[in-house]
């Protein structure tokens, strides 16, 4: 019978011999993901351009090219130049330098106050809409979102207005419509008070509620039922208050500020506790 060799032992693995130094773990490297440009997109659409300000001509030509007189440019800051703008209706683009050949200049008239620019005319729409330097002055390009906001703005202060007024007492209430109204407020009923309040608040909200919460309209009204009854004196220039009585000055009204606004802050000072007390005697 055979002898059997008896199996070799396999050999226990070795630790590898790192001589005290640290072990160094490969590592893979950070690759950055490039950030995308948040720059808006220029949307193809029919676009509306409206003239600001209070008064509306009948028609207005703004300057289409650069001139002495008109500068159009615009200054590139990703190249680092100045650009002339010129409004040429055979070219794409708004930039005279990237005009070649021969241009036709065309004319930018508001009728009424708009000017329509339909998608096909991209090179007068980028122009009004990114390069004039009299977009913001003189004309605005219409943006529906921006219009809702503004209308959502104007809707919460008409909210808040409608509030104050709803609950405001009688006292407070003619106070505020004084300042506005002057004496005409002293023929209206207190139900004619309370209307016209609400009226009021809604249709000048910020206005009103700046009066509201104004801790001196109790005072300028004071200052105005004073007036109105004759025993102090505003200035025709509303510019001093007097003593009716002896003409003596009680105090100079501060340059654009309302003068009964001026007076209200003047009862608050030392001089003017003692005048605020004379006049409530006198009414007394």
């Amino acid at each position: 019978m055979a002898n059997k060799k008896p199996a070799a032992k396999k050999a226990a693995p070795q630790e590898p011999i790192t001589d005290g130094l640290p072990e160094v773990v490969a590592t893979k490297p950070v690759v950055e993901t490039p950030k995308k440009s948040t720059k808006p997109k220029w949307e193809i659409k029919d676009r509306l351009y409206y003239l600001v300000g209070r008064h509306t001509p009948l028609t207005l030509t703004i300057p289409g090219k650069h001139t002495r007189k008109h500068a159009l440019l615009y200054f590139d800051e990703e190249t680092g130049i100045q650009k002339e703008i010129r409004y040429a209706t055979n070219h794409d683009s708004p930039f005279k330098s990237e005009q070649d050949g021969e241009a036709t200049l065309g004319h930018i008239m508001f009728r009424d106050g708009d000017l329509r620019v339909p998608k096909t005319q991209q090179n007068l729409q980028k122009l009004l809409s990114l390069y004039h330097p009299l977009k913001g002055r003189i004309y605005e390009e219409y943006d529906p979102v921006e219009e809702a906001y503004d209308d959502l703005e104007l809707l919460d202060l008409q909210t808040d207005a409608a509030v104050f007024a709803r609950d405001m007492d009688i006292d407070d209430a003619e106070a505020i419509l004084r300042v506005e109204m002057g004496n005409a407020v002293n023929n209206l009923s207190s139900k004619e008070i309370k209307r016209d309040l609400r009226l009021f608040a809604n249709n000048n909200p910020e206005l009103f509620l700046e009066l509201a919460q104004d801790e001196n309209v109790g005072l300028r009204n004071v200052a105005i039922k004073a007036t109105e009854a004759n025993i102090i004196t505003l200035s025709q220039d509303q510019r001093t208050f007097s003593w009716t009585s002896n003409g003596r000055k009680l105090m100079s009204v501060p340059f654009d500020e309302n003068p009964y606004s001026a007076m209200a802050a003047y009862f608050k000072t030392d001089e003017g506790v003692e005048v605020y007390r004379s006049i409530e005697k006198k009414f007394n």
